[in-house]
């Protein structure tokens, strides 16, 4: 029998639509057009449904959830909101604050030192020198898709991520510095660990640093993000630690 209007079909039928829409078109301007799709619109069947579409959970999926509705947004919006975290595009979207000594270098991970490195896809690493250089970026978490209300009432996790390592023929000095910022770049949040000093002759292994912000204020608009070091034998050259794949996430990872 023909369908004359739309709100006829059955609700499992209009719910499997709406998994196919948009779901920023969902909530401004499907969601405005009766109650019926409003009250369909606001069910967690269909936040789950579209969970489960994009991949965002599997189907043995038994994690609990508080808002499917946001957990699906903070998953769409997952990704490493640092750009250029590998040195791939030399200096680019990077800040040189302090470029010391013989300044900031790019240099590529040799042989032995990508076999090393957990993650095969990092090819390159930003390097220092023999007088302080430090390095930052500043998220706009706005231009980035997380609008005020979601950061505000949600405070989804905010995980801050770097490695390092030194040389081991020099030692070396690194350090880490990330804000949490208002909208006025007030500091509603800091983790600033003691730095890191690596011995001559260490084993010059990788490292990973990392830290999750939770529980913070209202009102955070930027992560201002900020490391760097220094060799610690004041050689000429490019001796102080190297920095790579750093990383700021926030939400829930993808499985």
């Amino acid at each position: 029998m023909a369908v004359g209007n739309i709100n006829e079909l059955p609700e499992n039928i209009l719910l499997e639509l709406f998994t196919h829409v948009p779901a920023r078109q969902l909530l401004l301007r499907c969601r405005l057009v009766c109650s019926l799709w409003r009250d369909l619109i606001d069910l967690v069947t269909l936040w789950k449904r579209k969970c489960l579409r994009e991949g965002f959970i599997t189907k043995d999926w038994d994690q609990p959830v508080a808002d499917w509705k946001v957990f699906y947004f903070l998953r769409s919006l997952h990704k490493n909101l640092l750009h250029n975290p590998c040195a791939e595009e030399g200096f680019e979207f990077w800040s040189l604050d302090v470029n010391g000594g013989d300044e900031w270098k790019v240099e590529e991970l040799s042989g032995d030192q990508r076999q090393e490195f957990p993650n095969d896809q990092v090819k390159k690493y930003f390097v220092t020198s023999y007088y302080t250089c430090l390095k930052s970026q500043v998220v706009d978490l706005k231009a980035e898709g997380y609008w005020e209300e979601l950061m505000d009432t949600t405070r989804p996790d905010i995980e801050v991520k770097d490695w390092f390592t030194a040389r081991p023929d020099c030692g070396s000095k690194y350090q880490l510095c990330v804000q949490l910022l208002s909208s006025a770049h007030a500091p509603l949040g800091t983790f600033q660990p003691d730095p890191a000093t690596i011995q001559q002759k260490s084993d010059a292994k990788w490292r990973e640093v990392s830290h999750t912000f939770s529980n913070y204020p209202p009102g955070v608009r930027y992560i201002w993000f900020q490391h760097g070091g220094v060799d610690t034998h004041y050689w000429a050259g490019w001796y102080g630690p190297r920095v790579t794949n750093s990383s700021i996430t926030i939400g829930p990872p993808l499985p």
